[in-house]
């Protein structure tokens, strides 16, 4: 596919993925709103960041799992190229995913928000807990392809939807606690962390990667 076909292909790729990327962080949001409701209605917002940082962790896990299963699908799609794949998807998901749910929310928190934000890497401080999740998600992206129509828009949803989980979650859990009352600016900071990232790992990162031996058709136009 030559390199004018392939960016038309990920501009296409792109508008496909767009609402499920809008329904994942409405999702993300309302489920998170939920979360303060029943914090309120039991009287617990003072425990609200310690509960958040512990869900946070295991949203964040769940992410980088739907994240390598999309990156490597996206990628094993267009080329047949296994350690390639692999390292398509550790890197898509690891490093992209700290991107979106920690690196961003902390910048726009301190930033836009002026919350006294800490910062707190999983892939750095809990190795073992994030990186048994990528693997799991590369293996699965080998195999969802051939399973599941559509899998890749599937699992971008589900990764988006985690996605903007987590950023919340992170602006809750180390440093914002009242996002309620920033909920105008908590939507752009995390549409942005999501939008950009996730896009960028689960699409156009994988189809820039794959070049040898792509028997995608290109885009018709």
């Amino acid at each position: 596919m030559k390199k004018n076909d392939k960016f038309a292909y990920i501009l296409q790729e792109l508008g496909h993925h767009l609402p499920y990327t809008i329904f994942g962080v409405s999702m993300g949001m309302l489920l998170m709103g939920v979360f303060t409701f029943f914090a309120v209605l039991m009287r617990a917002e003072d425990y609200l960041p310690e509960a958040a940082r512990e869900f946070f962790h295991v949203s964040h896990a769940s992410h980088i799992l739907f994240s390598a299963v999309t990156t490597t699908a996206m990628f094993w799609k267009h080329e047949k190229r296994m350690l390639k794949a692999i390292l398509v998807g550790f890197a898509g998901s690891l490093v992209v995913c700290g991107l979106s749910d920690a690196i961003f929310p902390y910048l726009g928190g301190k930033f836009l928000l002026h919350g006294d934000m800490a910062v707190h890497i999983c892939l750095l401080e809990h190795p073992d807990i994030v990186v048994p999740f990528a693997i799991m998600g590369v293996i699965a992206g080998f195999l969802v392809p051939g399973a599941i129509e559509k899998s890749t828009e599937y699992s971008h949803s589900v990764h988006v939807l985690l996605s903007s989980l987590s950023a919340i979650l992170y602006l809750t859990a180390f440093g914002v606690q009242d996002w309620i009352h920033s909920l105008g600016m908590i939507l752009m900071i995390v549409v942005f962390a999501v939008m950009i990232p996730c896009c960028a790992s689960g699409i156009a990162f994988p189809l820039f990667c794959a070049h040898r031996g792509c028997k995608h058709e290109p885009y018709p136009g």
